[in-house]
């Protein structure tokens, strides 16, 4: 694994540039680019400034998935998905049959069951065991979660399962959301964390302390890279 750490002052446009550069790379190599989104306020302005640079790209060979998503409907305002629809799908025009979404809105094992199953198609349908994301996104939150993996929840533990549902008593709701053993076999991890995020925290991810749900992404066969605003 290979770790790379950028600290920007022009984080909206540098974090975009990065995904255009990872798309084009695999675009290249397999004629196909698998990207995982994260929610939160954090990527809105990448999205929109990723939409405004990259009409060019063939998003018909894109593949977009989400690597949590909360359990609401999507045109709730506090949907993963809609804020990517926002930002990124209708300025950029991104064909419906790219984008993977996760019904927040059903029950939400049928849920995490129904992705697990809609990716592990897209894997067989190349002769993969696991679906390998090129790219997945990541945040942090101020309790070192990440996607929907908060502290002293099950599904930091999860060994088998790819997505689940994982219940977060702190917030008393379900998330949909991406577990470790996907996360770390994607080909390349990206966290982007804005400047407002307490410096204290970056650092005790970046070191390795495990009590921070962040601090277990680590793909070994792939790249982690980290995009910080200053």
């Amino acid at each position: 694994m290979g770790r790379h750490v950028i600290r920007t002052k022009n984080f909206a446009a540098d974090a975009a540039d990065f995904i255009v550069e990872q798309a084009r790379q695999a675009l290249g190599e397999r004629n196909q680019f698998r990207i995982a989104l994260s929610g939160g306020n954090t990527p809105r302005p990448i999205y929109a400034r990723l939409a405004a640079i990259a009409r060019d790209l063939p998003w018909k060979l894109i593949q977009i998935s989400f690597s949590d998503e909360r359990c609401v409907p999507p045109d709730d305002p506090q949907s993963n998905f809609r804020m990517a629809h926002e930002s990124l799908f209708v300025p950029a025009a991104v064909p419906e049959k790219s984008i993977a979404r996760m019904r927040g809105e059903i029950d939400p094992q049928i849920a995490a069951r129904e992705y697990e199953d809609h990716l592990d198609a897209l894997a067989a349908q190349r002769g993969e065991t696991i679906y390998r994301h090129d790219l997945i996104l990541l945040g942090l939150g101020d309790d070192g979660h990440t996607a929907s993996l908060f502290p002293n929840t099950a599904g930091l533990e999860e060994k088998r399962r790819k997505v689940i549902a994982n219940f977060v008593p702190k917030l008393n709701s379900w998330r949909l959301t991406f577990t470790f053993p996907l996360i770390n076999d994607a080909r390349h991890v990206c966290f982007f964390v804005n400047a407002t995020k307490n410096a204290e925290l970056i650092e005790r991810v970046l070191e390795g302390d495990r009590q921070l749900p962040a601090a277990r992404v680590n793909p070994p066969a792939g790249e982690l890279t980290w995009i910080l605003g200053e």
